[in-house]
């Protein structure tokens, strides 16, 4: 089976081009875990398959590392888009992409060699009401909402991206990247006011225009970017009067820069997009 890795900000995923190489449904869950894994496999955040959309021009279909399905990743679309133009699946600069049913419209930025460099993804609008994020709160939306875990308090904003962020907006740290993330994200991921886990974003913030992000994904761990992460980041920080609208998001693999067009509800989301390599694996 032929595959490319491919990352946006370090958030690395290897892609398969589900037109192409047919992988019966029952089996990708186990295919997913063996390629992904760092030392065994060829070691990845995930698998993403690229498919013929049904409402959308392309579908990307994501699995996160351990197997399970994701609903959607910033970074990984970008990557989609990309992969989509560079190897000839279309000629257009503007394409649609669809996950889990949700479509999203897309614009390329070329580069060198007319290889796209940069995307920037209409993420649509946030979800903040606290039973379709899902979060289990006695408010109608979650900001600034005190939360028990492992036995530390901590506040959190919640927005779904498509899929569930937990905001936590740090003070008092110098730095984002002496945080101990492993200490606290597998508690959030799992606790049990989200039905469904959580993603979890841990941020400092810089200046109105700047705050730094660290990101543990539910069925992943700890990755160094996350593009609705970032997106939620964005949003948070307009709700609790932190940020301005637009705001560059430094992750520990580089920087993202989302929008919150409050005005029209729409997430804007602008990042890379990289080709590591392209390879074969027998399955």
């Amino acid at each position: 089976m032929r595959f490319t890795k491919m990352h946006g900000c370090g958030n690395d995923y290897v892609y398969i081009n589900g037109i192409r190489e047919r992988i019966a449904s029952d089996k990708k869950p186990e295919l997913v875990r063996r390629l992904s894994d760092r030392h065994f496999g060829i070691g990845g955040d995930g698998v993403i398959f690229i498919n013929q959309g049904t409402n959308a021009e392309f579908e990307m279909e994501m699995y996160n590392a351990d197997g399970s399905r994701a609903q959607m990743c910033g970074n990984g679309i970008r990557c989609v888009a990309k992969y989509v133009y560079d190897y000839g699946l279309t000629d257009r600069t503007n394409i649609t992409i669809e996950s889990f049913g949700s479509v999203k419209y897309l614009e390329l930025t070329l580069g060198k060699d007319d290889k796209v460099e940069r995307v920037r993804v209409n993420m649509g609008a946030p979800i903040l009401e606290a039973e379709d994020v899902p979060v289990i709160s006695k408010q109608e939306q979650v900001v600034n909402e005190e939360i028990l875990v492992n036995g530390e308090r901590f506040r959190m904003t919640c927005v779904s991206m498509g899929n569930p962020h937990a905001v936590v907006f740090l003070k008092d740290i110098d730095d984002i990247r002496s945080f101990d993330l492993e200490r606290v994200g597998p508690y959030f991921e799992n606790h049990e006011r989200f039905p469904e886990r959580t993603n979890t974003e841990f941020v400092r913030v810089m200046d109105r225009g700047n705050v730094q992000m660290r990101v543990w994904e539910r069925g992943t761990g700890e990755t160094l970017a996350c593009g609705t992460g970032c997106c939620a980041t964005a949003v948070a920080g307009v709700l609790n009067g932190l940020t301005d609208m637009i705001v560059n998001v430094h992750v520990l693999g580089g920087v993202i820069t989302c929008e919150w067009d409050r005005e029209r509800n729409l997430v804007y989301m602008t990042g890379p997009a990289v080709t590591v390599f392209d390879g074969e694996v027998e399955i």
